[in-house]
């Protein structure tokens, strides 16, 4: 019980440059004296703690002592706290708790110079997030609908075992009950999400590493697009630097990979008159069959 009101009474001495004996000992419902016991031990412990009498007098901690003792310098202290922000959207436990912690642990009064949250701004989308956070905490199999790029509706029940962000997109690594493989699940695409009883003991590191080797069952076409200027919005959020040329005239082309299914053709034709596929002509060929399909219809 001693070390850890000890420890306690140390972190808030992290928080507040002054408390009094007094308060202390209202806070751990124990004697003036026991504080000033403890105090003591602190000393000889080695912790430089200090009182003033008097009036305005109190326990005080000299300034910097954590920061001086600590194995991580003032950069990387801020890179932690930075990181931590960032990842708040992640957290499992009450992030906010453990920002002020290292805070006051580091001695750090920075700005929250940086956000990042990779949430989207559909708030139905978080409820999706934390059911899968608690299957891959609790160790619990997850059952949902699936929507492939093969229009078809499958049914899976898998082990998650990590959220993996990559190309601007939330994936679902898991182990498919149903393949028997390690797979990869689109979060948009996942519907009826349901966190089941059934528990699953948990993947070692070398098969978890494992799951990020296993590719998605697609085919990938290297396309050229001409896209006219009036869309540089589009083309400046969603296209890496490298793979955009401007012309003179402020229009641009665009040379990427693109998966061979739906989503691509879907994709290709959001742009309506205002892009043009150069090649494969294969591409251009099955937009001009698609365009003349959907005139079709009106």
């Amino acid at each position: 019980m001693q070390l850890n009101r000890l420890f306690e009474i140390v972190y808030i001495l992290l928080n507040r440059k002054q408390v009094t004996a007094r308060e202390l000992a209202q806070r751990f419902e124990v004697s003036t004296r026991t504080i000033y016991r403890d105090i003591e031990s602190l000393t000889e412990a080695g912790v430089p703690v200090y009182t003033n009498k008097g009036k305005g007098g109190g326990i005080s901690l000299l300034d910097n002592f954590i920061l001086n003792k600590s194995y991580l310098n003032t950069n990387e202290q801020q890179e932690i706290l930075t990181a931590l922000q960032g990842l708040k959207v992640t957290a499992y436990t009450p992030q906010n708790q453990v920002i002020d912690k290292l805070s006051a642990l580091f001695g750090s009064e920075e700005e929250e110079w940086i956000t990042v949250d990779f949430g989207s701004w559909d708030t139905s989308e978080k409820e999706k997030f934390d059911l899968i956070k608690m299957g891959i905490l609790s160790k619990k199999r997850l059952q949902f609908d699936y929507y492939n790029t093969k229009m078809e509706k499958l049914n899976r029940r898998v082990e998650p075992i990590q959220l993996y962000f990559k190309e601007r997109t939330w994936y679902l690594k898991a182990y498919c009950m149903v393949r028997k493989e390690m797979r990869l699940f689109k979060l948009r695409r996942m519907r009826n999400i349901i966190c089941l009883e059934e528990t699953f003991k948990p993947y070692s590191k070398k098969q978890e590493t494992q799951s990020s080797t296993y590719t998605i069952e697609r085919n990938y076409d290297t396309i050229k697009m001409w896209i006219d200027s009036t869309q540089a919005y589009r083309v400046f959020d969603e296209f890496e630097e490298e793979q955009v040329i401007i012309q003179e005239d402020g229009s641009f082309i665009v040379t990427l990979k693109f998966p061979k299914d739906e989503w691509t053709y879907g994709y290709l034709l959001s742009f309506g008159s205002y892009a043009k596929v150069i090649e494969p002509r294969e591409i251009q060929d099955e937009i001009r069959k698609r365009l003349e399909k959907a005139l079709g219809q009106y």
